[in-house]
């Protein structure tokens, strides 16, 4: 297998992979300080990288993402280390790498690529050329580490994601992507699954794997999954990356609701709605993608689900106000 072709292979092979957890909980558990990026790790501190990306592939992660996700040269004005984009995000791909490497089995290397932070015009001051110059150069700095897949996370606005996409393509590496739906079941711009896929569905080539990720929790992550799954059809791959239950602050940090079992709850309903590409994202440990993956082994999918079923599996499929 050589590297480009990595997940096209193990996605004809199989009926689904599972995909890693959340760098930044974990980060934290490794005592990352409130505000400070966990990507810088991958030069100040890369046995740390390292450590996370393991934990994963121990854990029985098919797919992780390298530490990079704040690393586009625009993101990084916000530490001053935009001159430092290169080496943070080939150091980057490298570790995953490496990790990867001593897995004993195929595991794909995705080069993470969130979103720049700014609004593009008319609501802010980027304009399309400037943020896909800004994906393409970190996009290439991935496939340099070694990525084997370009995938642009956590995006909310068509305009982001259509220069990320134009800039990830500038690798010569497969792209994928997930969009956040974390306002009844749309973008924070109001975009809906429908809309969503019939976006992606426009670039030429296309990605090789599109779907949902982080959001208001498990509920309404794969209530979207189930939309964007009836809308790609077969036309494609659907990824369900989504938060262990909501964040709440216990004792002066920040910990998630979810428990493993809520989300192997969350894994099967996921492979139910055709979701091919399954793991999680905030509060998403390695202890809780091992039960995952173990759940998804003998899990045979059914139908898919109707947004009753979603709601009796994993509670009501909105935002839970305090105290609720």
């Amino acid at each position: 297998m050589t590297m480009s072709n990595l997940l096209a292979e193990l996605l004809d092979e199989r009926d689904y992979l599972v995909a890693d957890g959340a760098t930044g909980t974990n980060a934290f558990d490794l005592d990352l300080k409130p505000g400070s990026p966990p990507d810088l790790w991958n030069l100040d501190d890369p046995e740390k990288s390292l450590h996370i990306h393991n934990a994963f592939v121990d854990a029985g992660a098919d797919l992780i993402l390298t530490n990079t996700f704040g690393s586009n040269p625009h993101r990084l004005i916000l530490d001053k280390m935009q001159h430092k984009y290169k080496e943070i995000n080939v150091a980057g791909a490298k570790l995953a790498r490496q990790a990867a490497d001593k897995a004993g089995r195929p595991v794909v290397v995705a080069g993470s690529m969130g979103p720049t932070g700014g609004m593009m015009e008319p609501f802010g001051e980027l304009t399309p050329d400037v943020v896909e110059d800004a994906f393409a150069k970190q996009a290439i700095a991935l496939a340099e580490g070694g990525a084997d897949v370009i995938w642009i996370e956590t995006i909310f606005a068509f305009d982001e994601l259509g220069a990320a996409i134009r800039g990830a393509q500038q690798s010569g590496l497969p792209v994928a992507s997930t969009m956040t739906f974390d306002t009844a079941s749309r973008t924070m711009m109001g975009d809906t699954p429908d809309s969503a896929v019939a976006f992606i569905k426009t670039f030429d080539p296309g990605l090789i794997a599109f779907g949902a990720n982080c959001g208001a929790g498990p509920s309404m992550l794969i209530d979207t999954v189930s939309g964007l799954c009836e809308a790609m059809g077969d036309d494609g791959v659907i990824i369900a990356k989504g938060n262990c239950g909501m964040p709440q602050m216990i004792d002066g940090k920040v910990k998630y609701s979810g428990t493993k079992e809520v989300m192997a709850d969350y894994a099967r309903l996921a492979c139910d709605c055709g979701a091919r590409i399954v793991g999680g994202c905030c509060g998403t440990t390695p202890d809780i993608l091992a039960h995952v993956a173990e759940t998804l082994k003998t899990h045979t999918p059914g139908e898919r689900p109707s947004q009753e079923k979603i709601i009796e599996v994993l509670g009501p499929i909105k935002v839970p106000t305090p105290g609720s």
